[in-house]
């Protein structure tokens, strides 16, 4: 059951990064101008696009990391899912909030690396998981 929700998870947070990056390319940059952000504009830009590609990446980790979870070493995978889920939560959301937010949001950039750790130890998970299987 949790392998389901965590390919469902990684399959919608793809498709949420896709419609964002969307949006990323073709309307960011004038609702940033217009929601009065501009000072920063570049920086709130780049905030975004590394926000969406790495929630893109791990979406897809997610899902290949529900598909591996019925090996033998089903555990790693599902360790590896959970922390990419985290990941995408903590980093991604972290920089969407910076990009969006008011500027005392910018603190926020303090979870930012936690995040990164959580990707790190998800991959960390699928190695261990592909060794021991």
């Amino acid at each position: 059951m949790i392998l389901r929700w965590l390919a469902i998870a990684g399959a919608l947070s793809a498709a949420i990064g896709v419609a964002l990056g969307a949006f990323g390319a073709h309307g960011l940059e004038n609702w940033l101008r217009q929601s009065g952000h501009e000072a920063p504009l570049s920086q709130r830009l780049a905030w975004f696009d590394v926000a969406v590609r790495y929630q893109l990446y791990h979406a897809l980790g997610m899902v290949a990391a529900a598909l591996l979870a019925g090996s033998s070493a089903g555990g790693w995978y599902r360790c590896a899912g959970a922390l990419m889920f985290a990941g995408i939560l903590l980093f991604s959301g972290s920089l969407y909030a910076m990009t969006f937010g008011p500027d005392a949001w910018r603190k926020l950039g303090m979870v930012t690396p936690i995040g990164g750790l959580a990707f790190i130890a998800g991959w960390t998970c699928v190695a261990l998981g592909v060794w021991r299987a």
